[in-house]
């Protein structure tokens, strides 16, 4: 029996899960740490604290799974893509802390780019919009802002880096400084049809190349840990951004394929075989994976709050004492009683990208509950990704049949009813729901020989309900025009 160790980076928890060969999960680990919101807008993490809970959860992880090291094949890293790191060489010490993907401070400096016309430049490079979500922006404001950045950037003494690398750094003693394809191509400096960094981009956003990681492919042998991190040398085997390796876990590796993740946020991804389709709905054409030299490629749409909307629903209204409570509360209701909640607590992502807009919630009367709250925040996840899958069956001319979900919120079978309803698609729920580790143990084994192909991988995936639409057809597109008015509204709020 070979085991994979899976490090699991998200936005709000370091998580750890020990996976078999038959893609079992036989221990798992978690930690949250702290969100730092400056003002209104920024988002931050310590990637000190990154660190420490990623390699604490770890420790826990094989102990739980009764395991050493020396009995692991692998390591498979998963993470939140697009925050941001800069850091020392030679100290290892990060200059300030990490800029969250949901950061919106570089909107300004989005727009100055757009006033110049840049935007198709980007866009056709990378496959990204000129959005404050993305990394290269983040890494200009750090190299600005924070003092002294750029002087140690011109001598080559920073070192820039997804989550994914810092770790790697981390776990490597410095050894290794490198990202893979997937995550490279969330950053608005990688060149995705050429496969590297581009000078072009890097000069326009004046970053030194010498800040970048070497990219690698997806699944590979490319070191191993340092001494002293584990009780034994274990080879980091498998890279992947945490959307594309859900994707993988699900199986979608063949073109009209698609998934959606229910986290802090919601990502939907189409997978589009070996080409890459551009967008003419304000979607973003992404890598879902290199494996060796093979590059395939994906339509994406991101939600910005999805999981985070029902924690604001229990930590700042207090309605409800555990997220999965608001399930029991919704079902209390047979509808949200014409109650419209747009989660846009940071700006819109696809297909509205609107750093602008913010939360609102519309319809209210004496007659609203709390349980047509919670029903509203529900249906305002499920509508959003309804706008992306429209999108992105509009830009692949190819329409979804299946839509296979994981995540935290993707266990509510009332949002996944709500969704199957108004996609008018088939929702399937997998057994498994641990889908971005399982991506990254995949990776992982498959660069160390425990799996031998993609298609040995597929056979793992076994469903665990099926949600078909039942909505009618009237009420469905009554909701979804009331919806688009809700949305509509919410657009450039903060310019008002």
């Amino acid at each position: 029996m070979a085991f994979i160790l899976a490090l699991d980076q998200g936005t709000t928890s370091s998580r750890a899960l020990v996976i078999d060969s038959q893609g079992a999960v036989l221990s798992l680990a978690q930690k949250e740490f702290k969100q730092y919101f400056p003002s209104s807008g920024l988002v931050e993490h310590d990637p000190e604290e990154i660190w420490s809970t990623q390699l604490s959860v770890a420790t826990e992880a094989l102990a739980k799974a009764n395991l050493n090291a020396s009995q692991i094949s692998g390591i498979g890293i998963t993470n939140q893509r697009e925050t941001t790191i800069l850091w020392d060489r030679k100290t290892g010490h990060p200059l300030f802390n990490a800029i969250v993907w949901q950061d919106r401070r570089t909107t300004p400096l989005c727009e100055e780019l757009k006033k110049k016309g840049l935007e198709p430049l980007f866009k056709q490079k990378t496959g990204l919009l000129l959005d404050p979500y993305f990394s290269g922006t983040k890494l200009h404001w750090l190299l600005e802002n924070v003092k002294g950045a750029r002087a140690l950037a011109e001598k080559g003494d920073l070192a820039f880096g997804t989550v994914d690398t810092w770790l790697i750094w981390k776990l490597t003693n410095g050894l290794l400084h490198i990202t893979d394809a997937t995550n490279a191509s969330r950053t608005l400096l990688y060149n995705i049809h050429e496969g590297k960094w581009d000078e072009e981009l890097l000069k326009i956003l004046n970053i030194p190349v010498s800040l970048l990681p070497q990219v690698k492919s997806s699944s590979e042998v490319y070191g191993t840990t340092g001494p002293h991190i584990f009780t034994a040398p274990i080879p980091i085997s498998g890279i992947a951004g945490d959307q594309q390796a859900a994707l993988f876990a699900q199986g979608c590796t063949e073109k009209g394929r698609a998934k959606s993740t229910y986290g802090t946020g919601c990502f939907i991804l189409m997978h589009t075989g070996t080409t890459a389709v551009a967008s003419k709905n304000q979607l973003i054409t992404t890598i879902a994976l290199q494996i060796g030299k093979k590059v395939t490629y994906a339509l994406e749409g991101s939600v910005f709050s999805a999981g985070s909307a029902v924690q604001w629903f229990r930590d700042n209204l207090g309605l409800i004492k555990k997220s999965s409570d608001i399930n029991d509360l919704a079902a209390t209701v047979s509808d949200s009683g014409g109650v419209y909640f747009v989660s846009a607590f940071t700006g819109l992502g696809a297909p509205h990208w609107d750093p602008h807009a913010r939360g609102a919630i519309f319809g209210i009367s004496r007659g609203t509950t709390a349980a047509h709250l919670a029903r509203a925040v529900l249906e305002g996840i499920a509508f959003q990704a309804a706008d992306v899958l429209k999108a992105m069956e509009g830009d692949s001319k190819t329409q979804v049949f299946e839509l296979r979900v994981d995540g935290g919120a993707a266990s509510s079978d009332l949002l996944m009813q709500i969704q199957a309803d108004l996609m008018d698609t088939t929702v399937l729920r997998p057994k498994n729901q641990e889908l971005t580790a399982l991506g990254a143990a995949f990776l992982a084994g498959l660069g160390t020989g425990i799996w031998k192909s993609e298609q040995e991988l597929a056979s793992l995936w076994q469903i665990d309900r099926k949600f078909t639409p039942r909505a009618d057809t009237a009420v469905r597109e009554k909701m979804l025009s009331r919806w688009n008015e809700a949305i509509e509204r919410s657009k450039n709020w903060e310019n008002h």
